[in-house]
Parts: structure tokens; C-alpha cells; sequence
């Protein structure tokens, strides 16, 4: 894409992030196997690692070989993609390793993460600044997701004092995942099969490198991360 440069922090961030993100996630599942089934935990990390470096190398590729810009076939592979990142988040949140995470890890813990969304915005609006992303993906716009990530990090110290219990982090969840949800909707009115916003705000920048880490990535483990969020404030046994 015209404009990106590595040595640019607000692009650096659309690597950096992401790759933290499998990085805790990998280790989660060897912390909460290893407390549930200390015997499978390597194991079960090891198989976290592969799928996720799978993962992020097929759609990093999907992008750098043009795959995902195609938008003359049916259904177009961003389509394909999107519709995969939310049945992997739900699984991921709502199957064994959701529960398992949300046994293992403190309630501010598994908040806490969520606040990886506030630095995300903020590159995010640099990427509409300079032209890159259209301005509805940002908060100057119809994204408001910046303020999940920063609520994210208030809840969770104020959980971690004692100071908030399930109450608050219940309604923290469902704004944030209503939020979540509200910019992938806005992200698929601009994509140019629907072109909602207009020809001149059209969303493609996501199925350019590295930036397609956001939807599969940084997307999949924020929709995971609130599903876990919800299995740690059920009652243990359900």
C-alpha cells in the first residue's frame, strides 16, 4: 500500500500487537492445562503455537499474494474470512479453552487484556490521518471501540483493588462486545461489495499487509477474550 513503512510506529503496531496476542495466547493454554492436566500441557501449547502460526501465516499470505483483494468472485475471500474469525472466536471462547482460561486466570486478568484495543485505536486513527483507513473505521467516525480498551484498563484495576465485582464487569463486557460487534458491521457496509459509505470510503486496507492481522487477529481475540470473559462470571459447574 502506498504510504506504509515499517519504521513507522502506528504501522509497527498492526505486527507488534498481534504477535503479543499469540504469544499470551499460547502461553494461556499451557498455564491452564498445565493447572487442569499438567501432563498435556505441553502438548496442548505446542499445538496452540502451530495453529496460530498457521493461522496468521495463511492470512498474512492470503494478503501479500492479492488473494484477499479480489472482490470479482463469489463469495469474495474477505467474505470467507470474516465468517471464519467469528466461528474460531466463538469456538475458541465458548469451547474447551475458553473454559479452561477462565478457570485458570483472575477476573482482572482476563480484562485486562482486552485493553490491547486503546494503543490499536490510536494507530488506527494514524492510519485514517494519513489516508490509509477510511474515516468510519475510526473513532473520528463510527468506531467507538477505543473506549472498551480504555474502560477495560480502569475495570480491571478497580477489580484487582476490590473495588468492582461482576456487576460492573458484566456491563463492561456486553458494551464491549456490542461495540466490537458495531465496528465489524461498519467494516462490512464498507467493503466493495456493499460500498455503503460511498466509493471514496471504501474499507480494503484490511486485505493488505500487515494491516490484515487486525480482522484476523487482533478481531478474533477481542470476540474470544469477551466469550471467556462471560464462562468467568458463570457459576463454576456450568
Amino acid at each position: 500500500m502506498p504510504g506504509v513503512s515499517y519504521s513507522d510506529p502506528a504501522v509497527l503496531a498492526f505486527l507488534v500487537i498481534p504477535t503479543l496476542l499469540a504469544i499470551v495466547f499460547v502461553l494461556a493454554v499451557w498455564l491452564a492445562w498445565k493447572r487442569s492436566a499438567p501432563e498435556r500441557a505441553p502438548r496442548a501449547a505446542a499445538l496452540a503455537l502451530v495453529l496460530t502460526g498457521a493461522w496468521m501465516a495463511i492470512t498474512w499470505l492470503s494478503a501479500a499474494s492479492g488473494v484477499l483483494g479480489r472482490w470479482d468472485v463469489m463469495p469474495p475471500p474477505f467474505a470467507l474470512m470474516v465468517v471464519t474469525i467469528l466461528l474460531l472466536g466463538v469456538r475458541l471462547g465458548w469451547g474447551a479453552v475458553g473454559r479452561r482460561v477462565a478457570e485458570t486466570f483472575p477476573l482482572w486478568a482476563l480484562v485486562a487484556i482486552q485493553g490491547f484495543r486503546l494503543p490499536l485505536e490510536l494507530a488506527m486513527h494514524r492510519m485514517y490521518e494519513r489516508g490509509i483507513m477510511p474515516v468510519q473505521m475510526s473513532y473520528s467516525g463510527l468506531n467507538y471501540d477505543i473506549l472498551t480498551g480504555t474502560l477495560a484498563l480502569i475495570v480491571a484495576v478497580l477489580v484487582y483493588t476490590g473495588r468492582g465485582g461482576h456487576r460492573l464487569v458484566r456491563l463492561w463486557n456486553v458494551i464491549g462486545l456490542i461495540l466490537l460487534m458495531n465496528v465489524v458491521v461498519v467494516a462490512i457496509l464498507g467493503t466493495p461489495r456493499i460500498r455503503y459509505f460511498g466509493d471514496a470510503h471504501l474499507n480494503t486496507w484490511v486485505t493488505y499487509t500487515p494491516f490484515v492481522w487486525l480482522p484476523s487477529v487482533m478481531v478474533l481475540a477481542a470476540l474470544a477474550g469477551h466469550l471467556i470473559v462471560f464462562r468467568a462470571l458463570q457459576p463454576r459447574g456450568l
